[in-house]
């Protein structure tokens, strides 16, 4: 038998996902490498949306070891799931409905917890580390894991949510596309917001985490995942990380380990 070969048996694919209040992220893996990424509009999705956009991934379905997701739309996954459980072979099946006990230790009420966030703290346990997990989504997510512990949170407003808002509650303030400020002082309408939101945001962050050390008397290293986590990265004095595959990387991980 080749080595080609011998490659091709030992590979195993996973279809991988996470179901987002605003998109849908689904991966192809090939073992721990994303060889296929697709990115949805949660607010599209029915069975045509899904069969078109989805419908090139079913050449994986012989070599799958998993279908798995997280999601925080049950409505949007119970769509999926159908869809997948429809056109191919694999089961689909949802993070929060496995047993991860001896992956993680929950300290909080899991039935409380979202999905992606499980998936966030699953993702950069290491049983030795403590984490303190920021997530740029539609709602800004903080998540402290200490060990191989999930610890609870902090949610804050997402900060693209905000700005819609606040563009459909006041009547003179526009749609604004959120960019980066350099001067606090903005010298016209859409500076004055973008200033307001960057060095806002920066404020609530850094108290946010600077609070979250003090009350529990750890050290922490900082992960920032999401859409806008390259944009605050540098608005810290703590050295912060950028994992932005962070959260299909924690399902992979978890679908791996409960795999064995």
């Amino acid at each position: 038998m080749t080595l080609k070969k011998n490659i091709l048996i030992m590979s195993n694919f996973y279809i991988i996902g996470d179901i987002g209040n605003t998109d849908i992220k689904i991966c192809v893996y090939k073992n721990k490498n994303i060889v296929k990424k697709i990115r949805l509009s949660t607010n599209k999705v029915n069975l045509k949306y899904l069969k078109k956009n989805l419908n090139v991934l079913r050449k994986y379905d012989k070599k799958l070891k998993q279908i798995l997701f997280c999601s925080v739309v049950p409505n949007c996954y119970k769509k999926i799931k159908n869809y997948f459980n429809l056109y191919f072979n694999t089961n689909c099946n949802e993070l929060k409905n496995l047993n991860l006990s001896k992956l993680l230790s929950i300290k909080v009420n899991r039935k409380q917890i979202g999905s992606d966030r499980l998936a966030n703290a699953i993702s950069v346990i290491d049983n030795k580390n403590n984490y303190i997990v920021v997530d740029f989504g539609t709602a800004t997510n903080f998540d402290v894991i200490s060990a191989n512990s999930y610890n609870g949170g902090v949610i804050a407003p997402g900060i693209n949510l905000s700005l819609e808002n606040l563009s459909k509650k006041a009547f003179l303030i526009p749609n604004v596309k959120f960019k980066k400020s350099n001067n606090v002082v903005g010298k016209n309408t859409i500076s004055a917001i973008n200033s307001g939101f960057f060095f806002g945001y920066s404020g609530l962050i850094d108290n946010i985490i600077h609070s979250i050390i003090k009350q529990t008397k750890k050290k922490y290293k900082i992960i920032f995942t999401g859409g806008l986590a390259k944009m605050f990265k540098n608005s810290l004095k703590l050295r912060v990380k950028i994992k932005s595959n962070l959260t299909t990387d924690g399902v992979l991980k978890a679908a791996i380990y409960l795999n064995k």
